[in-house]
């Protein structure tokens, strides 16, 4: 980071039909609101500058999320309230500004420091003391296999579950809240996690929607927003 750049830190909401969007084309959607906000940003160096913004982890199309992040370094201190206000005027619906704040210019990176993400599934047909029974099924069983695109992973399920799923009855279903460690390997989407506990069971229950609901880095052994 150079000299005189401002760490600006934007929590932001992707959902409604932008949660179709793919996480390039999310970037630029915000790169343009940036850009219509005319904040100072910087720019790197080079023949071919750009925007100096970095996001946290990619969102799996089709999932929505309420605390999504990103880094955008300035070249000029703007009021943090004064820059919401200007990138809320500029952003698209459906990436909907929640907050922004200075951080430290010396504060390891998103990708480094974010451990941690917490997901809302909500599954209808199923009774919560069901689908609680076939999650502590699945859970106990230790290990998850998953196929996707024609590949299958295996994932260790005490190190991915850092924290046993909640389950809450609603009507004509369940919320489940999937507390699920990310790191350079990859993480376990949390559907595949419930829909496998579906597949030990009876029940006709389906996955109807996945939310991402916070982000968290691991300091101290406590857990918190960056």
């Amino acid at each position: 980071m150079a000299s005189g750049e401002f760490r600006l830190r934007v929590r932001y909401r992707k959902d409604g039909r932008l949660r179709w969007l793919s996480h390039l084309e999310t970037c630029r959607a915000l790169e343009r609101a940036v850009r219509r906000s005319r904040l100072p940003y910087a720019v790197t160096r080079g023949f071919s500058p750009h925007m100096k913004l970095a996001f946290g982890p990619a969102l799996p199309v089709g999932t929505a999320g309420s605390a999504e992040l990103l880094d955008l370094l300035l070249v000029s201190y703007v009021p943090a309230a004064e820059a919401v206000v200007r990138l809320r005027a500029a952003s698209a619906e459906g990436l909907a500004i929640e907050e922004t704040r200075y951080v430290e210019a010396g504060l390891p990176s998103l990708a480094a420091s974010l451990t941690i993400a917490v997901y809302d599934v909500r599954v209808e047909g199923v009774v919560a003391d069901r689908m609680k029974q076939a999650l502590d099924r699945v859970r106990r069983d230790g290990r998850l296999t998953i196929e996707h695109k024609g590949k299958h992973k295996v994932y260790d399920l005490a190190r991915s579950l850092p924290k046993e799923p909640r389950v809450e009855g609603i009507e004509d279903g369940v919320a489940i809240e999937v507390a699920v460690r990310m790191g350079p390997e990859g993480s376990l989407r949390p559907e595949a996690l419930v829909e496998a506990a579906l597949a030990s069971t009876d029940a006709d229950g389906a996955v109807m929607s996945v939310s991402r609901t916070d982000l968290l880095e691991e300091a101290e052994g406590a857990w918190r927003r960056p």
